[in-house]
């Protein structure tokens, strides 16, 4: 589980206004946070690690953020946000002259969230999420869940409208394998690795129509 607040030689460090530009400060504790997140988790990132690494002092982390929670909240907002944007713009222009298919509702799905783990930021942000699933943070999940579900379940309408065949339960047994999929190939860890002569971009878009091709015959599977 997070703390609460900061703490220094055990005692609350009281909060000052940084001294320098509060977006430069917030984005370089941020940067630093999920650097050090990614390469020690959660609960093993110190406090000391991520001031030393972000050139800042306590009072600015705790004038940003008060507790190491938030910190935590902050790194998945400013890369859930847009990610999710992305994908709920995706799916909207969907329908405009015909009824989408089910490739098209996986596209918009699939794409956003490859983009996002081949930018540089990304790729570090795949191994901050990969953490979130692999620590099992009870108060980290139920962030997630509150700030984004609504988006899986806007998707879960799209898919269970195209397969009305599967039940309920079936249906979100095979979202969450097709997720399983998706959170792989973001991670970049898979035996598939692109060649030198193969662009980053043809390397992506190869990834995505795979990964489409995949999930479309798992889902709709009798």
């Amino acid at each position: 589980m997070l703390k609460r607040s900061f703490e220094s030689s055990g005692r609350t460090t009281e909060i000052h206004p940084p001294v320098s530009s509060p977006a430069s400060t917030k984005d370089r504790i941020l940067g630093a946070a999920e650097q050090l997140f990614a390469q020690r988790g959660f609960d093993g990132a110190s406090l000391r690690q991520l001031t030393t690494a972000a050139g800042v002092n306590l009072a600015a982390v705790n004038y940003h953020f008060g507790s190491k929670e938030k910190l935590v909240e902050e790194v998945f907002r400013r890369r859930l946000d847009a990610l999710n944007a992305r994908r709920m713009e995706a799916l909207a222009r969907l329908g405009d002259e015909h009824p989408p298919t089910l490739e098209e509702v996986l596209d918009a799905y699939i794409r956003p969230a490859l983009e996002l783990s081949h930018d540089n930021h990304g790729s570090l942000f795949m191994r901050v999420l990969a953490r979130a699933f692999a620590e099992h943070d009870d108060t980290l999940r139920q962030f997630l869940s509150e700030n984004y579900g609504h988006v899986l379940r806007q998707f879960t309408a799209e898919f269970a409208r195209l397969l009305p065949q599967l039940s309920k339960q079936e249906l979100y047994w095979r979202i969450d394998l097709v997720t399983g999929a998706l959170t792989h190939a973001m991670s970049g860890f898979g035996i598939i690795q692109r060649k030198s002569d193969v662009s980053e971009q043809s390397h992506r878009e190869q990834t995505v129509q795979h990964l489409i091709r995949f999930a479309a015959a798992g889902l709709s599977h009798p």
